[in-house]
């Protein structure tokens, strides 16, 4: 009995560990998407991975930059590190947060095509940590980003 309740726990383990595998490998594709289409002030694309609140803050910058005749520039280069800091449960909402560790180039450009702020020949790696929220209820497999912070 206690070889079968082991293999039933290590089963546990590695569902549980491919299940965090499979997490951040999804979170990574959306990291990724949303530095993209912020960048490029691209909020149809943006809307459908961010909650409401994330979305109306992340349209304000981007009218703001476009206000402005700012364009921003950015080369996602790859991850160096990604990492489930915080798993939760709160009701019926799971909330993951996690860290991300990332190599970019961005620049911004006026409108004369100056740059002026960032280098377009310098990677510099981000330390950013975003959440994540799902509605375990939902039809919706769609995990939304709710938070962001620069560690």
């Amino acid at each position: 009995m206690k070889d079968i309740e082991n293999n039933e726990s290590i089963k546990t383990d590695n569902v549980d560990e491919n299940a965090k595998k499979q997490f951040l490998k999804g979170a990574e594709v959306a990291y990724e998407q949303i530095i993209t289409y912020f960048a490029k002030g691209d909020k149809k694309s943006l809307k459908p991975l961010l909650e409401k609140e994330m979305f109306n803050r992340f349209s304000e910058v981007i009218d703001e930059r476009k206000n402005k005749q700012l364009k921003s520039e950015t080369t996602f280069i790859g991850f160096k590190s990604t990492k489930i800091l915080e798993f939760k449960k709160i009701e019926n909402v799971y909330k993951v947060t996690v860290n991300f560790v990332s190599e970019m180039i961005t620049y911004v450009k006026d409108k004369n095509n100056q740059i002026i702020e960032g280098n377009p020949d310098t990677i510099k790696t981000v330390n950013d940590v975003w959440r994540f929220a799902k509605n375990m209820w939902s039809e919706d497999p769609t995990w939304y980003l709710i938070d962001t912070s620069s560690k």
